[in-house]
């Protein structure tokens, strides 16, 4: 089947709102919708040497047809007017979908003059994606102090998420929080901490490749949850070895799950992005079709 028609086909699918407080999707029985993207941070190495840009970006997601453009803001040289709306018009006029923006936080604070600047940088983001037209931005929790627990590490990362939550809210962007380490390190913890917020604007960005040992168990887990998703080659298995990753088992999941949005390749490993990322896309448009007509 042409990729024409599994667009026609889920075109169909009628968007539903969110909760008053983020919930599992997949109870209700709503049909996932799976659109696929590529990651700016995939091509880490040329943005930084300025041998890409992200207008070139753009190009290549034409190029592999998929829907968008996952925009790691790292190598931005700057965020003014004169820079980002010309890259939203760029996207637009190429029909790529710029669905998220990934940005470097830390909300594990020990202190409220601390957490206030983090507070207000995740509020400068938002209105960076929102002249980008970007739905959602990825946050870090961070790491916990050493002079903490975890326990109240989890309060801070609560108290961040509540406020920059409630703000990005009044501009339409959903903050997602990802499995990254430290204090979202367990499935269990992230949970916790999105339920404490209880704001449909504070979700789960889920990382495939980010847990530390038995991933495909906390994925299914926080799967329901998700906003937006960072496919990885490789993740870690009960014991913390790391395999290939079963994109198909994780697919399936999400489908499960009612998950709605962009499935954005993130590529980290050593062959040059370049050559591998083409390939890599085709296997995950195919993946897709698949699981969807299944």
């Amino acid at each position: 089947m042409e990729r024409l028609s599994r667009r026609g086909l889920l075109a169909a699918a009628a968007a539903m709102p969110l909760a008053a407080a983020p919930s599992p999707a997949g109870p209700d029985g709503r049909k996932a919708r799976l659109l696929t993207a590529i990651c700016a941070y995939s091509f880490r190495n040329e943005l930084g040497a300025k041998k890409m840009s992200y207008n070139d970006l753009v190009d290549l997601a034409v190029d592999l047809d998929v829907d968008g453009l996952d925009l790691t803001v790292y190598w931005f040289p700057d965020t003014t007017d004169a820079f980002l709306i010309p890259l939203r018009n760029y996207a637009f006029a190429n029909g790529v979908g710029i669905p998220s923006i990934s940005v470097r936080t830390n909300c594990c604070q020990p202190t409220a003059e601390l957490r206030a600047k983090e507070i207000q940088s995740i509020k400068d983001w938002v209105g960076v994606a929102s002249k980008l037209g970007a739905g959602h931005i990825r946050v870090f929790g961070g790491t916990v102090p050493k002079t903490a627990t975890e326990d109240e590490a989890a309060g801070w990362v609560v108290e961040v998420l509540e406020n920059a939550g409630g703000y990005a809210a009044q501009h339409g962007v959903v903050l997602g929080l990802e499995n990254h380490g430290g204090i979202t390190e367990r499935a269990e913890r992230i949970l916790d901490i999105v339920k404490r917020v209880g704001q449909p604007s504070v979700r789960v960005n889920l990382d495939m490749g980010n847990f530390n040992r038995d991933a495909y168990r906390q994925l299914e887990m926080i799967a329901p949850y998700a906003a937006n998703v960072q496919v990885k080659v490789e993740v870690r298995d009960e014991n913390g070895k790391r395999t290939r990753c079963d994109w198909e088992r994780v697919l399936r999941m999400l489908k499960a799950a009612g998950y709605r949005g962009y499935l954005s390749l993130e590529y980290e490993a050593r062959e040059p992005a370049p050559a591998a990322v083409p390939r890599l896309t085709r296997e995950l448009n195919g993946l897709v079709q698949k699981v969807m007509m299944a």
